[in-house]
C-alpha cells in the first residue's frame, strides 16, 4: 500500500503538492506501525528513512529535498533555500519557501500541522502548531515572514490538518492559566470537563481564530481528531494514557512544483 496523504482543494494542484499524510503506506511496525517520519522516534532509522522516500516520491520531489526542523514549541521561522541534512536541522517550528522542489514537513502526533501557500507569489510555508507554539505566535511569525519572501495576504491560504480534537484534550487548571493571563477571552476554547478543575481544550479553534485574525480568508480546517482514529494517526497522549514507550510522527509537507 502506498500513501494516501489528506489534501484540500484550498491549494492549486498546478502549483503546489502538498498533502497531510496518515500511518497509512509506511513499513514501520511495532508501536510506530505505519508511515512513521520521525527520526527522533525510536523506530528503525532504515523504516523511517524509507517512509519519509515514499511521501517524497507522493510529492514529486527527491528523497533528500523533503526537509524538517528540529521542533521546540517556539515561534521561529526558518528560511529554507535548500536541502539539509537530517542531522544538521535547524531548530524551529516553521519553515517558508520560494524554492521549488523543496518540499516543506512538519511533524505531528496531536500537535496542529498548518500549511500556508501564496501560489501566485510562489512563496510556501509550513508550521508545527501545538498549544505552546500556537500561543506564542508561531502561525503570525509565519505569516509575515511569507510577506517578507514576496507573499501577499490576502492571496495566502491555509489549512490546519489533523489534532487532537477537543473532546480528547483535557487539560489541567495550568493550562488555562498559561491562556487567560495572555488574554482573559481565551477562556472560550475551554469546555467543561468532566473532571473537577480540568477543562477540553479546542486547540483547533484557537488555531483557526488566530488564521482568521490574521485576515487570512481562505483558512480551512481539516477537523480530524488524531488522539480519536487510532488506524490514521499517530497520537502522543494515547500513547502517554498506555504507557507505551514511545509513538510514531505523522508529516504534513508542502512544495511548489517546477514552473
Amino acid at each position: 500500500m502506498q500513501p494516501r496523504p489528506i489534501t484540500h482543494s484550498q491549494f492549486d494542484s498546478e502549483k503546489i503538492a502538498h498533502g497531510f499524510f496518515t500511518r497509512e503506506g509506511g513499513l514501520s511496525d511495532g508501536i510506530h506501525a505505519g508511515l512513521n517520519c520521525g527520526y527522533g522516534s525510536d523506530d528503525e532509522g532504515e523504516a523511517v528513512r524509507q517512509n519519509r522516500a515514499r511521501v517524497s516520491a507522493s510529492l514529486g520531489v527527491a528523497p533528500d529535498n523533503l526537509i524538517t526542523v528540529h521542533q521546540i514549541h517556539s515561534a521561529d521561522v526558518i528560511v529554507a533555500e535548500q536541502a539539509w541534512q537530517p542531522g544538521g536541522a535547524p531548530r524551529g517550528d516553521a519553515m517558508v519557501s520560494t524554492t521549488p522542489g523543496l518540499a516543506l514537513g512538519i511533524l505531528t502526533a496531536d500537535c496542529a500541522p498548518v500549511l500556508f501557500a501564496d501560489a501566485q507569489a510562489g512563496v510556501i510555508g509550513a508550521a508545527h502548531a501545538g498549544w505552546k507554539g500556537a500561543l506564542a505566535g508561531i502561525l503570525e511569525a509565519t505569516v509575515r515572514k511569507m510577506e517578507e519572501q514576496g507573499a501577499q495576504r490576502s492571496q495566502i491560504a491555509a489549512v490546519l490538518g489533523p489534532c487532537i480534537g477537543q473532546v480528547s484534550y483535557q487539560v489541567g487548571p495550568e493550562f488555562l492559566a498559561a491562556f487567560t493571563v495572555q488574554n482573559p477571552t481565551h477562556e472560550k476554547y475551554f469546555a467543561p470537563s468532566n473532571k473537577a478543575d480540568h477543562h477540553q481544550f479546542d486547540l483547533a479553534g484557537f488555531i483557526m481564530s488566530r488564521l482568521e485574525r490574521l485576515g487570512l480568508e481562505q483558512s480551512h480546517d481539516t477537523a480530524l481528531d488524531t488522539y480519536a482514529d487510532e488506524s490514521r494517526f499517530y497520537s502522543y497522549r494515547r500513547s502517554c494514557l498506555r504507557d507505551e514507550s514511545d509513538y510514531g510522527r505523522q508529516i504534513a509537507a508542502i512544495t511548489l512544483l517546477p514552473r
